[in-house]
C-alpha cells in the first residue's frame, strides 16, 4: 500500500514535467508549456518503496498548438535506477522522504508489470492522492486466455509508446496524447481507461493503454 504524504515537493511533478515534456516526441504544444495537474490514477509497489503513478497534465495556454491532454506515467525512487539515466525526469526533495529520482516510467519495469496487472485484473488502480482509497473511476478488461508475458523495450511514436507484447502477436500502447471522451477500439484485447478535468473544468475520459494484435 502506499502512502501519501501532503508535503511540500521541491521542484514540484508539475515544474519538472514543464522542462522535460518539450523534449518528448509526442508532445505537440508549445516550447514553454502552462501544465496543470488534471488527473490520473497510482498503482501499489508490492514492495512499498517506489511510487507508481500515471498522471495526466493538460497545456493550457490557449494559443494554437495548446489546451492538448497528455498521460505521463512516473516512478519516484529513492535512489537511481541503474540503468535508466535516459529516462530521467528530474530530481525533486520531499518534505519526508527526502530526495526523490522521478522516471519516465515507460523505463521502469516495476511500473510496466503494474500496468499488466492492472490490465489482468491482478492489481486495483489507487486514487492519487488518498491512502489505500481505490480509484473507481479507473475501468479495465483483457478478454486474452491466461497471463499476459513481459514486454519489449518501450518506442515512442508521435501519439503513444508502444510496447511488443513478448509473445509476438500484440502490442500494448499507451497513449502519451489523450483524446477526450474517446472509446477503445473494437479489436482491443485489453485497455485501460481513466479520467481527468479539460482546462475548462468538465470532466472527460479515454483510453490511457490498449492491447491490440499487431
Amino acid at each position: 500500500m502506499a502512502l501519501i504524504h501532503h508535503t511540500t515537493l521541491k521542484p514540484t511533478k508539475v515544474e519538472l514535467l514543464a522542462g522535460w515534456l518539450p523534449t518528448r516526441p509526442w508532445y505537440h504544444g508549445p516550447a514553454a508549456p502552462e501544465l496543470a495537474k488534471a488527473g490520473g490514477f497510482r498503482l501499489d509497489d508490492p514492495a512499498g518503496e517506489v511510487g507508481i503513478e500515471f498522471m495526466v497534465v493538460t497545456e493550457g495556454s490557449g494559443g494554437p498548438e495548446g489546451s492538448g491532454a497528455y498521460l505521463v506515467p512516473l516512478t519516484y525512487r529513492g535512489a537511481p535506477l541503474e540503468g535508466a539515466e535516459h529516462a530521467l525526469v528530474g530530481t525533486m526533495e520531499h518534505g519526508v522522504l527526502g530526495p526523490r529520482w522521478a522516471y519516465d516510467g515507460c523505463h521502469d519495469p516495476l511500473l510496466t508489470a503494474g500496468l499488466l496487472a492492472l490490465i489482468e485484473g491482478r492489481a486495483e488502480a489507487q486514487a492519487q492522492s488518498v491512502t489505500d482509497t481505490p480509484d473507481r473511476e479507473v475501468e479495465r478488461s483483457y478478454a486474452g486466455q491466461g497471463p499476459l508475458p513481459g514486454l519489449g523495450a518501450p518506442v515512442d511514436t508521435d501519439e503513444s509508446t508502444e510496447f511488443a507484447v513478448a509473445d509476438g502477436g500484440l502490442v500494448l500502447r499507451l497513449r502519451r496524447v489523450l483524446t477526450p471522451g474517446s472509446t477503445p477500439s473494437d479489436d482491443a484485447v485489453g485497455h485501460v481507461t481513466g479520467a481527468w478535468n479539460q482546462p475548462d473544468g468538465t470532466r472527460t475520459r479515454a483510453p490511457f493503454a490498449t492491447l491490440q494484435a499487431l
